[in-house]
């Protein structure tokens, strides 16, 4: 029993043989530092680079044009006939024009680049 009551003043930031006094204190400047810190490190870790991310997306959206080779979000590859507003015309086969979103592009082939490269048999 006694490990255990020694184990929960440890856990409330004391030391078995210390009984209620506490350690030192810290400032509260010293808090809202390490606080802005952490919000600088959140926002260059992981918000900024989310947001770079997105705009080079919107780049590749809007610089889509007809005859680019595109692949889209559930992996339909096709070219890209007539370029709407919002929606693109795309020709997937002989004779199969399908109607997709803009947004649902996820990259854009290259002329010289090859698929079956990165698959492995």
């Amino acid at each position: 029993m006694n490990a255990i009551s020694s184990w929960m003043t440890v856990g409330m930031g004391g030391f078995g043989g210390q009984g209620g006094q506490g350690g030192q204190q810290s400032s509260p400047v010293m808090m809202i530092g390490w606080l802005v810190i952490m919000v600088g490190l959140f926002y260059f870790m992981m918000i900024r680079p989310q947001q770079r991310k997105e705009k080079e997306r919107r780049a590749l959206i809007a610089s889509i044009k007809s005859g680019d080779r595109v692949v889209f979000g559930g992996g339909l590859i096709g070219t890209v006939a007539n370029v709407k507003d919002t929606v693109l015309v795309i020709k997937a086969a002989e004779n199969t024009k399908l109607e997709v979103l803009r947004s649902s592009v996820t990259r854009v082939i290259q002329k010289d680049e090859d698929l079956g490269a990165n698959v492995k048999e």
